[in-house]
């Protein structure tokens, strides 16, 4: 193993302890900032910038424009009563947050080396050795910061941890090798089996992912695909059809099913941005089970 560049830095925006949702066993899941999808439903919309960025709670806010008058990007401006932070400009000096008289201003996102990262992580090496855990990488998009991603999974190979990680696999085929040949275990997510309407949802086209996805499988990774269903976008019979076939193709028997969610709706508030999915009632298990059979008597294993 080569040497590691422990002071290698990334954006982060979560370091979330004990979970078991996110691969094997007990887990610590290490979020990264940046993603090349826009996907409508996002839960996450405040990990697609892959830098710092700031979020504005209106409930707190006083309307006193004091962070528009010492902003010194002029980033900030007032429009019907909505405080909005222009991302492009915001050098992320952060006197906005800090000098908020009602806190009402925050930021998302923090510069952390590997080496700090991996001092979180290891807090919790007993749990991950008891449970069969180790930490996972997700996001955003881990392949949209791959140097960094790739020192954060070789320094938990050299403290002989079990690695995993969430990814879109939509990254150049020489940053995807370069970033899972230290990856364990994969949870590859899968938005739509149609090139056309992946792009319509996600503002990308799968025809990358889907290769991607093909190779991990040939490699021999450990690959769980995981399913958001959609309302109104990849829920329907034939779609489940569509997702059999390529899962058929590619050799794949399983699949996780994340019926859709209104979790994330509060954080396109705070990121003053509009939500596609507005009063969109959640789905459910029970909503699913036609669509899940559709997997299972095609000899694929669907839970959720």
């Amino acid at each position: 193993m080569r040497k590691i560049d422990y002071r290698k830095s990334g954006v982060v925006f979560n370091i979330q302890k004990f979970s078991v949702n996110d691969g094997p066993g007990i887990r610590t899941v290490v979020f990264l900032k940046g993603c090349p999808l826009r996907c409508l439903w996002c839960a996450n919309p405040e990990s697609q910038l892959s830098k710092v960025q700031i979020l504005w709670n209106h409930k707190k806010c006083l309307l006193c424009h004091h962070c528009i008058d010492i902003c010194p990007s002029k980033a900030i401006t007032l429009s019907n009563g909505h405080i909005h932070v222009d991302a492009a400009k915001c050098k992320g000096c952060l006197q906005c947050v800090q000098k908020c008289p009602g806190k009402a201003l925050e930021k998302e996102g923090e510069m952390k080396t590997v080496q700090e990262v991996i001092d979180v992580v290891i807090q919790d090496e007993a749990f991950y050795e008891e449970s069969g855990g180790g930490i996972t990488l997700s996001g955003g998009e881990i392949l949209s910061q791959p140097a960094f991603a790739t020192e954060l999974l070789l320094a938990a190979k050299e403290k002989g941890l079990h690695t995993c990680c969430e990814t879109t696999g939509f990254g150049s085929a020489s940053v995807f090798d370069q970033v899972i040949e230290y990856v364990d275990y994969m949870l590859f997510d899968l938005k739509h089996w149609n090139s056309v309407k992946h792009k319509q949802g996600t503002g990308v086209t799968n025809e990358l992912i889907l290769e991607n996805l093909k190779h991990a499988a040939n490699m021999g990774k450990t690959i769980l695909p995981r399913l958001p269903v959609i309302p109104d976008f990849n829920n329907t019979l034939t779609d489940a059809q569509g997702f059999v076939k390529i899962l058929q193709e590619i050799g794949i028997s399983q699949i996780q099913l994340l019926p859709f969610h209104q979790f994330g709706e509060n954080k396109y508030d705070l990121l003053d941005r509009p939500y596609f999915y507005t009063d969109v009632p959640a789905l459910h298990r029970e909503d699913l089970e036609q669509f899940r059979n559709v997997f299972l008597e095609a000899g694929i294993d669907a839970f959720f």
